[in-house]
């Protein structure tokens, strides 16, 4: 497991997944068999990793990732680092003979992304890619929706992420300095345009083409020692999907935004017969013969509560973390070879969705894209 000692790394890969799924006593496999991660956590700061190892109960640690690949034993190479170091950690990985599974980006331009894609081919090793908002129980409850028919013919999908990340001088940042500058493999457009294709692909269509405005509106930061800094990648982003489906999809990302919703991700679908708004864990509904019947009259105040037309989707299921949930569908895959379809070519269609949306900002224009081959 390389790159956990980061905050995403370590509270939704390392704590809350493999530490989970071993404190449970591993994966179930079919025939009732169970497999125990055993992992050794890879940094470059051996002091750092040697802590975050001995605060979960993990024995092996180490900073020479050279030594680590060499070993036989390890047949899985995890990397949650930079996007910027991922492509050649994993091309490194899996010319070791290991199998991998990683966050996403998986690189910064699409041809590198399926360059990683032909590796893969080229070395016969199994992969994946963390998409983490698919197993998210609120999404996970649009999806119920979609597959019983309630909405009818899905029309259209608004998307609101995001949040105000503090600047760094008065409060400390919520999110790393690096985010926020291009030559670190910063910006909004790679980092959530490539969760919003999955997402987009899974539930509602394929991602057809793009139209999208970003934005740096705050340009200047302070990062982590307290130094000011320009901030020159994009913060916001604006942007509008045309999907093979038919559906028009929009969605605004924006770490300059102060949250006035339901959650800090919300998700809403309008049907024919229905509609629906997800967060992150809830889902409220609004169907056809429920649907109040407003009237535009700006001289009397609203008489109808917006909110309190909507109906809750019950909690019939235990939904279990949602990077865990993946993680244990990889580990059967690997072992049970049970079918796992977010490879590294879905990656790299996260990774042409986003190099899309900034050429689509720069020049100011709608952007198709092509199919992806492996």
């Amino acid at each position: 497991m390389n790159g956990v000692t980061g905050r995403m790394g370590m509270n939704q890969h390392l704590i809350r997944s493999i530490c989970a799924i071993r404190k449970d006593g591993g994966v179930v496999l079919k025939n009732g068999r169970r497999v125990m991660p055993d992992p050794i956590l890879v940094g470059r700061n051996l002091d750092k990793v040697a802590r975050l190892a001995k605060a979960h109960g993990i024995d092996r640690y180490t900073d020479d990732l050279d030594a680590a690949l060499k070993n036989k034993d390890d047949t899985l190479f995890f990397d949650a680092a930079t996007t910027q170091a991922r492509a050649g950690l994993l091309k490194k990985a899996m010319a070791a003979g290991k199998d991998i599974y990683c966050e996403k980006p998986t690189a910064e331009k699409l041809s590198v992304a399926m360059d990683l894609v032909k590796a893969a081919k080229k070395y016969k090793v199994k992969h994946g890619v963390v998409q983490d908002k698919l197993f998210l129980p609120g999404l996970q409850k649009i999806k119920m929706l979609i597959d019983s028919g309630f909405f009818g013919e899905i029309l259209s999908v608004r998307g609101e992420f995001g949040y105000w990340v503090f600047e760094g001088d008065w409060q400390q940042a919520q999110r790393p300095s690096w985010n926020y500058r291009y030559k670190d493999g910063g910006g909004i457009i790679l980092d959530m345009l490539c969760h919003w294709r999955y997402v987009l692909d899974n539930l509602f269509g394929e991602v057809e083409s793009v139209s999208c405005l970003g934005a740096t509106h705050i340009k200047k930061r302070w990062d982590e020692n307290g130094k000011p800094y320009k901030a020159d990648a994009d913060d916001a982003a604006y942007a509008t999907f045309q999907l093979k489906s038919g559906v028009i999809a929009q969605i605004n990302s924006s770490w300059t935004t102060r949250v006035r919703r339901d959650d800090l991700v919300t998700f809403h679908v309008d049907g024919t017969l229905g509609s629906a708004v997800a967060g992150l864990t809830s889902c409220r509904t609004q169907a056809r013969v429920n649907t109040p019947k407003p009237v535009w009259n700006p001289d009397v105040p609203q008489t109808i509560d917006f909110f309190d037309t909507w109906q809750e989707v019950p909690d019939n299921q235990i939904y279990t973390n949602g990077f865990r949930a993946q993680w244990e569908m990889y580990i059967r895959h690997l072992v049970d070879n049970e079918p796992f379809k977010w490879t590294l070519l879905e990656g790299a269609k996260g990774v042409q969705l986003a190099e899309a949306g900034l050429k689509s900002w720069k020049e100011r224009r709608w952007i198709d894209l092509p199919e992806l081959k492996a």
